[in-house]
């Protein structure tokens, strides 16, 4: 994705959203952490994360949301896309401190963007029980549970969805 997905919905657009690199030791950190509470959440078993090195995939769209001022990563981003047209959201997280400011809701409409220019008509994505306010943004942007897909297997701790993006 090119270009720059400002947070439409957000009083002062502090951030941008844009195409980053999962290595860069800020984002780094961010990953780290979102592995470090996944693993406070959930069983070992229970956690599908892609590993930093998979996110830099050429089937892969890694985005970052920014502070305009400082440049600080807020949130960031994950899609696989399959040849099939279908898109998966992996490894969506928002610090602590960007939490209920519009941030992670730009990263996914970002995502989703991004996912649509590639063809991708379906999305879908596996999240945590544990985690309301991710499967409330979920399905404030149509997402509908579902069964497991691909290599996942029914895990009374993960919530499976799929939103049709002509829908």
């Amino acid at each position: 994705m090119t270009g720059d997905v400002t947070g439409a919905g957000v009083a002062d657009r502090s951030f941008t959203v844009t195409p980053g690199d999962p290595e860069e030791p800020t984002v780094a950190r961010m990953l780290r952490r979102s592995e470090e509470y996944a693993h406070e959440l959930y069983p070992v078993e229970s956690v599908h994360m892609l590993h930093v090195e998979e996110l830099r995939s050429p089937s892969v769209r890694f985005l970052v949301a920014r502070a305009k001022a400082s440049g600080a990563p807020l949130a960031c981003g994950a899609v696989v896309l399959y040849p099939d047209r279908t898109g998966e959201i992996k490894r969506m997280c928002v610090d602590t401190g960007a939490r209920r400011q519009g941030v992670g809701a730009q990263v996914l409409a970002a995502l989703e963007s991004a996912a649509r220019v590639e063809g991708v008509r379906t999305m879908r994505l596996e999240t945590g029980v544990a985690q309301p306010e991710a499967i409330a943004l979920y399905r404030t942007f149509g997402y509908a549970e579902r069964g497991p897909f691909g290599s996942y297997r029914d895990d009374p701790l993960s919530i499976f969805m799929e939103r049709h993006l002509d829908d």
